[in-house]
């Protein structure tokens, strides 16, 4: 695919000076991928904070404000096809967010935007709740995407989620065309899923779990299946491929006793993943209704 044929994605979400979260793991596989980048940070940090302590580098909201009006009457605003959103410094860059997808979508009614809500995880919520309304109220409604975790669905949705079944009626209730649940409940032993729920598709893509993986993989994921349906492949085969990427790429920064995913040595792994993914049809939420 020609770069051209890519499309220019803007990523908006947290920049580490060490590692591979944040932009820093979305930018680098929309590239490798093909894409040109735009990338606005929210806050920057030495290092993501489970490896302990840092300073937060952050952004008056004003400042931040202004940096959203450049990029609306930016002269090569119209080369921009996709945008992807991830971690929020605070709710008022949510908002900002939101009135950049609102603006893009005046010009171009096929943006495609993707909203991955960073904001919690098995443990609750990890940013201020005002935050994570932030993102539900302005974001979310405007997602052709969501790429929350199960916890991060729960906390949408207002309700927990213990089947696969409850995922889907979540997804369907809070709203946006395709959702995709990362850590969802897994069908083969020692496995995990991403559950990817669209108005045709219920699909499971499951492999084996690994513990005490390195973070950044929803920033990785969101990013690829990003650029997977970009590329107006089947929803399906995008699913595989951007699931099949992120297990090798964890797994091998896994063998090699990183704390960090090691994207630089494994792009191909990001191209061209070997892994192997087990794919489950689901019955999807309107047709249980029908039977």
């Amino acid at each position: 695919m020609s770069q051209n044929a890519a499309g220019t994605v803007i990523v908006i979400s947290s920049h580490v000076v060490r590692g591979s979260v944040g932009n820093r793991a979305a930018v680098f596989a929309l590239e490798t991928l093909g894409h040109q980048v735009w990338a606005l940070p929210t806050i920057v940090l030495p290092w993501h904070p489970g490896h302990g302590r840092s300073t937060r580098l952050t952004f008056a909201e004003a400042d931040f404000d202004a940096a959203i009006d450049d990029l609306i009457r930016a002269p090569w605003i119209g080369e921009v096809k996709a945008v992807l959103s991830g971690y929020f410094g605070n709710a008022a860059q949510a908002r900002s967010v939101g009135r950049l997808i609102t603006a893009l979508r005046e010009q171009n009614p096929d943006l495609f935007y993707v909203c991955d809500p960073v904001m919690g995880d098995l443990g609750g919520l990890y940013v201020p709740e005002a935050t994570a309304e932030a993102i539900r109220d302005n974001l979310i409604p405007l997602a052709s995407l969501a790429t929350p975790n199960r916890y991060e669905l729960a906390w949408l949705s207002g309700a927990p989620l213990e089947s696969n079944t409850e995922i889907m009626e979540a997804a369907l209730a809070l709203g946006p065309a395709r959702m995709l649940v990362t850590s969802a409940v897994p069908m083969m032993a020692g496995g995990t899923g991403n559950l990817y729920l669209s108005g045709r598709h219920a699909l499971l893509a499951e492999h084996r779990l690994i513990d005490n993986p390195p973070n950044g993989l929803g920033d990785l994921l969101a990013a690829l299946f990003l650029s997977r349906l970009q590329s107006d492949m089947e929803d399906e085969k995008a699913l595989q491929l951007a699931t099949a990427s992120v297990y090798e790429v964890l797994a091998r920064a896994v063998k090699r006793g990183s704390d960090e995913l090691t994207l630089a040595n494994d792009a191909s792994s990001l191209s061209t993943p070997m892994a192997m993914v087990q794919m489950r049809h689901l019955m999807h939420p309107a047709q249980r209704r029908k039977s």
